[in-house]
């Protein structure tokens, strides 16, 4: 097992120590607390020097500290603020609007600073703006003639929407296309297919959260039918398409040994997604999406080494 690997299984772990504890305190057990305070920070010490426990630990994590420290950029804070907001969602259910649009604004604004630190801003706008409007564009066609993607309603989505699609989905559209174009090394038809194994996680989701509802007489998965994910092949193959002319130094090296990029959404959302499924009693559908990612993970790096 790579140190990378191993640290990365250590910190997933201790993270679900504190989702577990987050479910104790929504039992009334007030060790949920305490699993909580410890787990998190641990998720952290885990992640930077987990693959020397037993070793050089100390010297490890402070080092290792330092340069994380140093590396830090605007867009590396955004992507924390991210993840800090999903964390309270398990502790404040109803509060998932709130949190669930924050956090994807969080998530947006880091792949746009992280674009604009690499590609300069001119660039960095332009694919925001192109995916934000192609995503806004094709999800007011899908909720009004059933095209690309099925038969289904926003009636039910809780706002701010624009033009009846909730502000949320146009800004996903960007962040998902950017992290899986890095995440395939510039693929775009492989990016296509990591978005449409991350939706394979966001239907029985964000279809229990009432943020719209199917009604497409082929239901296959959560209420989509198979044109649904079809549909978020192709989308999600023609933004990252764009994202190729537009940036193509952009995805050159990105997933290199030792460079950090917005890529590590893709892996953080393999860890929430299915955890917000089982906080909304979806266990079936948190396994598959787990397994769907981190098939798609895997695949991604199989490709890029293949190359």
């Amino acid at each position: 097992m790579s140190p990378t690997l191993r640290r990365s299984l250590l910190a997933f772990a201790a993270l679900g120590v504190a989702f577990l504890g987050a479910l104790l305190v929504l039992r009334g057990a007030e060790v949920g607390w305490a699993l909580i305070a410890v787990a998190l920070p641990a998720s952290l010490v885990l992640a930077l020097a987990g693959d020397a426990l037993g070793g050089d630990f100390a010297v490890t994590l402070r080092t290792r500290w330092a340069t994380f420290a140093g590396q830090m950029r605007p867009w590396t804070w955004l992507l924390a603020l991210y993840v800090a907001l999903k964390i309270p969602v398990p502790l404040w259910p109803d509060g998932f609007p709130v949190l669930g649009l924050a956090s994807t604004a969080a998530l947006f604004l880091s792949a746009l600073a992280f674009a604009w630190e690499r590609v300069g801003a001119r660039k960095a706008l332009l694919m925001a703006a192109l995916a934000f409007g192609a995503g806004l564009g094709v999800e007011m066609l899908g909720n009004r003639t059933g095209f690309p993607f099925g038969i289904y309603s926003y009636a039910t989505a809780p706002g701010p929407r624009v033009f009846e699609v909730p502000l949320l989905v146009p800004l996903g559209w960007f962040a998902f296309s950017l992290a899986g174009m890095l995440l395939s090394g510039g693929r775009a038809w492989l990016a296509g297919l990591l978005m449409m194994l991350w939706d394979v996680g966001l239907e029985p989701l964000l279809t229990a959260e009432r943020y719209w509802l199917w009604s497409d007489p082929n239901p296959l998965w959560a209420g989509a039918p198979l044109q649904n994910f079809l549909g978020w092949w192709a989308v999600g193959s023609l933004i990252g398409w764009a994202f190729g002319r537009i940036a193509p130094e952009l995805f050159r090296g990105a997933t290199e040994k030792g460079r950090v990029s917005f890529s590590l959404a893709y892996p953080i959302e393999t860890f929430f997604l299915p955890g917000g499924l089982i906080l909304v009693g979806r266990p079936l559908e948190a396994g598959v999406t787990l397994i769907a990612m981190l098939g798609g993970g895997l695949l991604a790096r199989a490709v890029r080494r293949a190359a």
